[in-house]
């Protein structure tokens, strides 16, 4: 599945702060249909995101009853967005979780 859609970047302070897109009312009752099929647990759903000309995998994250998308420092350096900006963005299901990075 893949969809394009813009919304605005927002941060969460929480334990682990993090700046997030809600995922719009209609592509979160997509991806819940297909959450079964491709979730790898808590509901997470591995995706591909590009903003701008920056591509990065991630893994959407229920919330509320639909989705957000996390917005890594990186790609906001890169892009020069930020809180309170609205991006657009393409959004691509895929079928397998994303791989842990090796550190060292």
């Amino acid at each position: 599945m893949q969809r394009s859609f813009s919304g605005e970047i927002w941060y969460w302070r929480g334990p682990s702060p993090f700046h997030f897109v809600t995922v719009p009312d209609d592509v979160a009752a997509q991806l819940e249909s297909l959450s079964p099929l491709v979730s790898y647990g808590w509901g997470m759903i591995p995706a591909e995101v590009r903003i701008g000309g920056t591509d990065y995998s991630t893994a959407l994250w229920p919330k509320n009853g639909g989705y957000i998308v996390p917005i890594k420092d990186a790609v906001r350096r890169a892009e020069s967005i930020d809180q309170g900006d609205t991006v657009s963005m393409r959004l691509t299901v895929r079928e397998e979780p994303p791989r842990p990075r090796r550190r060292g």
